[in-house]
C-alpha cells in the first residue's frame, strides 16, 4: 500500500473504530470464527503470539485464554483509533501480559522467534501479501504456527445472493475512492487471499484450509517446519 493509501486507511479506520469494535464483538457467529482461527495456532500456556493488524483487540480474549497469564500477546496495528479501543479492552480486563504496538503489519516482522502469528481480515489490505506472509513465517520459531482468517467471494453453487451482499460490505468498508481502483475491490481481495495462501503453502507444512459462513469466510493455518 502506498503512503497515500496508508494515510487514507488510517483515517478511515480511525474514524470508525468504535463502530468497528461493536461489530467485531456483536456480529453473530464471528466470535466462534475467531475461536476457530485461534485453535489453528496450537498455542500452549506460556507461549508468545503476535497478532498482525489487531484492530480493536477482538481476538485478544481468545489468544489470552490460550497462552494464559504466563504467556504474552502482542497486537500490531497502524491506526491510533483502533489501538485506543484495544488499550481500553486491555485495561478493562486487567491483562498485564497483553500489549499493543503502533506499526504497519504490512512491513512488520516478528523480532524474535515467536510461537505464533495471527492475522484476521488483514490480507486484503496488503499490497504484497505473498512477501508479507513469507516475512511473518520467517519470524516464527520452528514448529510454530501462522493462521489467517479472511473473507472473500464464495465459490459455492447458487452463492450469488451471498456474494451480492458481500460486495456491498466490501464497498462500505473500503477506504479511499473506489473509482480509482483498476479492478473492483472484491477482485483485488480474492487475488490477495489466494496470494497469501500460496505463500503459506510454500513456507509451511500441515497447511489446513476451511470455509465457513456459506463459503465467504476462509481460515488457513500452517506449521513452520523444523528444518526451514
Amino acid at each position: 500500500m502506498s503512503r497515500r493509501g496508508t494515510t487514507a486507511a488510517q483515517q478511515f479506520y480511525g474514524r470508525w473504530a468504535q463502530l468497528y469494535d461493536l461489530l467485531a464483538v456483536a456480529t453473530p457467529g464471528l466470535s466462534e470464527l475467531r475461536s476457530r482461527v485461534a485453535d489453528e495456532l496450537h498455542l500452549s500456556p506460556g507461549d508468545t503470539v503476535i497478532e498482525m493488524g489487531c484492530g480493536t483487540g477482538a481476538n485478544f480474549p481468545h489468544l489470552r485464554e490460550r497462552v494464559g497469564p504466563a504467556g504474552r500477546v502482542v497486537g500490531v496495528d497502524f491506526t491510533r483509533g483502533m489501538l485506543e479501543q484495544a488499550r481500553d479492552r486491555i485495561d478493562r480486563e486487567g491483562w498485564e501480559n497483553v500489549h499493543v504496538v503502533q506499526a504497519d503489519a504490512a512491513t512488520s516482522s516478528p523480532r524474535e522467534d515467536v510461537d505464533a502469528v495471527l492475522a484476521t481480515f488483514v490480507i486484503g489490505m496488503l499490497g504484497d501479501p505473498h512477501g508479507t506472509v513469507t516475512r511473518w513465517l520467517d519470524g516464527i520459531r520452528p514448529d510454530g504456527h501462522l493462521a489467517l482468517l479472511d473473507a472473500g467471494r464464495s465459490s459455492r453453487t447458487y452463492s450469488w445472493p451471498v456474494n451480492l451482499a458481500f460486495k456491498g460490505l466490501v464497498l462500505a468498508s473500503t477506504p479511499g475512492d473506489i473509482s480509482a481502483f483498476e479492478k473492483p475491490p472484491w477482485y483485488v481481495l480474492d487475488e490477495r487471499i489466494e496470494e497469501s495462501r500460496r505463500a503459506l503453502s510454500a513456507g509451511a507444512v500441515d497447511v489446513q484450509d476451511s470455509e465457513h459462513a456459506l463459503g465467504v469466510v476462509r481460515i488457513t493455518g500452517g506449521r513452520v517446519a523444523e528444518s526451514r
